[in-house]
């Protein structure tokens, strides 16, 4: 990570990360809510009204990932704690929608001042 962005909320020594595929039509940042679709096993930004799975937030992508020419495996966190202020939510989500959910599997979300 070449310049601090402040997605990571502490404790660091907490995070999982572990590679995932990344859906061919996606071009999403560092801080991305993905779901995933069960159909294929593949993530893209989770967006509430969809109904493939991917609807379900899952991971947070933690690196920028542009797979509009084909699928792209890249590393997303799966546990750890997150400024949710530094989060890119799909469309109908809220932080206060998927804190939750995040929460069961791991993912904190914290709303940090920086």
């Amino acid at each position: 990570i070449a310049t601090h962005d402040a997605l990571l909320a502490g404790n660091a020594h907490l995070l999982v990360g572990r590679k995932v595929t990344v859906a061919a039509g996606q071009n999403v940042t560092r801080g991305a809510v993905l779901g995933k679709v069960t159909a294929s096993g593949k993530y893209v930004l989770s967006l509430s009204a969809t109904a493939d799975g991917s609807q379900t937030p899952d991971l947070i992508l933690a690196e920028d990932c542009d797979a509009s020419a084909g699928d792209k495996t890249v590393l997303a966190y799966a546990r750890g704690d997150f400024n949710s202020r530094a989060l890119t939510l799909g469309a109908a989500h809220t932080v206060a929608s998927i804190t939750e959910g995040l929460r069961a599997k791991g993912i904190t979300l914290l709303a940090s001042i920086a």
